[in-house]
């Protein structure tokens, strides 16, 4: 059937992607229109639900509770070894994924479903979208498509012995061996997390990174961490890569006495980043500017691609691929398409990441990366090696950086590892969004004994090199 044959209707919001950024995109729009679609050629239930940000939280608390076991004799409390039992791991991992993608199935099945169209999308052009059978007719679009696990030539040729997270929480048990290639925010998650359910793994780098530390210093002490508890080399020296049998021979250069060696895994994990899914959207027959990787050229303060009545919101413009700030665009996004050509800019929030290995890793505000060279920068420091709190859990490790303002002692950011750096980073996201100063930030309250003192301590060490 070619295009003249098919049906065409008439919305003012069409909406590809029915995920984290896509939903908040729809109720953004329908606020102002009653003729807006949802577009889906996928299955639904989010990245986050189905296979990001839940089922690793629950791979990593099986994890954390095996390790506690391990550890407590620090405490002075002997026990045995804890026998992790594969199979009721992945079938509590897989149980309470379902019921997180059921919610969000519910949210779409409360959809009308005059709203919905499930397949694949393409643009004819700036206005008309080839869905199926029908050409969809729509004076704005927000893209919101979503990202997919990136994977490298070198695993080709490995077949089902290569796998990518999403494949990691359909496993019935728990693997004998896995080697996660790629030391990122995936790869340090699920690699230690196996590790410490009884899994022998080993991670293999390639660029010499820590992803996504950008401050030297502290990406050198998280990368001592976690060499000192599993096999870890970020700038990897391999010499093969090949199936045999049901197995993956490697052959490395092993960190530590520079000799050739050969492992076997049961699996290749790819941890080697995400792809923006661009790949037969149909972008090259509109009038939109892409950039290197094909994906358009955004204002990320309203989410507009160019001047046009385009927007795209989520990890589909591969910037920060984070639930938060998918639902943020998505709102921004759908808000625009719904009003346009009125076009407002919305609240983007204070950088905030988290990587939930063991110490967390995290980073609030700008990045090293972005202040190194500035004369006008200050760094405080502290080590938690000798923090209270933390040592008196046994959790004393980790290294956090404060980047301060020297004329004004504004809280500029900050990148650390540390016990608990979840809670740490998000104390200090909202001090950024409310624009405080490091002074301002001391007069604040911190109990005893917590391990929050230990931020009132890099504080402190702060502000002494602002009078410097």
């Amino acid at each position: 059937m070619n295009n003249s044959q098919k049906s065409n209707r008439q919305v003012d919001v069409a909406i590809i992607g029915a995920g984290s950024a896509g939903l908040p995109a729809f109720r953004a729009a329908r606020k102002h229109s009653e003729k807006v679609v949802l577009i889906e050629g996928g299955v639904y239930g989010t990245t986050c639900a189905r296979v990001g940000c839940m089922p690793s939280k629950l791979l990593i608390a099986a994890a954390e509770a095996a390790h506690s076991v391990e550890t407590a004799s620090g405490f002075g409390i002997q026990t045995a070894k804890p026998v992790v039992n594969g199979r009721e791991v992945m079938e509590r991992i897989r149980g309470e994924r379902d019921r997180f993608v059921g919610f969000v199935l519910d949210d779409i099945e409360n959809i009308d479903q005059k709203h919905h169209l499930r397949n694949h999308a393409k643009f004819l052009d700036d206005h008309r979208l080839e869905v199926g059978e029908e050409i969809i007719e729509a004076k704005s679009v927000v893209i919101a498509t979503g990202s997919s696990p990136k994977l490298m030539p070198m695993f080709k040729g490995l077949g089902d012995r290569l796998i990518v997270n999403d494949d990691v929480f359909e496993w019935e048990t728990l693997p004998e061996s896995v080697a996660v290639f790629g030391p990122g925010l995936i790869g340090i998650e699920l690699g230690q997390a196996l590790h410490r359910l009884g899994v022998r793994i080993r991670v293999f780098g390639r660029s010499g990174s820590l992803t996504p530390l950008s401050d030297m210093a502290i990406r050198d002490y998280a990368e001592k961490v976690f060499q000192a508890e599993f096999p870890l080399d970020t700038k990897a020296n391999l010499h093969g890569l090949e199936r045999e049998g049901d197995q993956v021979k490697i052959r490395f250069v092993d960190r530590e006495d520079g000799k050739e060696k050969e492992e076997n895994f049961e699996y290749v994990l790819a941890a080697t980043g995400r792809s923006p899914n661009v790949i037969n959207l149909g972008l090259e027959n509109t009038s939109l500017e892409l950039d290197s990787r094909e994906v358009p050229v955004f204002d990320p303060n309203t989410m507009q691609c160019g001047d046009s009545s385009i927007f795209i919101a989520g990890d589909v413009n591969n910037t920060m691929l984070l639930l938060h700030e998918a639902a943020d665009e998505g709102r921004i996004a759908g808000d625009n398409a719904g009003r346009f050509p009125d076009i407002k800019s919305g609240m983007r929030r204070s950088p905030i990441s988290v990587v939930f290995c063991d110490p967390q890793i995290a980073m609030v505000g700008q990045s090293w990366g972005e202040l190194k060279g500035q004369e006008n920068v200050v760094v405080g420091k502290l080590s938690f090696e000798g923090q209270g709190r933390s040592r008196v859990i046994l959790k004393n490790k980790g290294l956090m950086h404060i980047y301060a303002d020297r004329t004004s002692g504004l809280f500029l950011g900050s990148e650390f590892i540390g016990p608990q750096a979840e809670h740490l980073a998000h104390l200090l996201s909202w001090a950024h969004q409310q624009k405080m100063t490091i002074p301002q930030m001391l007069e604040m309250p911190f109990y005893h004994p917590v391990i929050e003192e230990g931020l009132r301590t890099a504080l402190r060490d702060t502000n002494v090199q602002l009078s410097l």
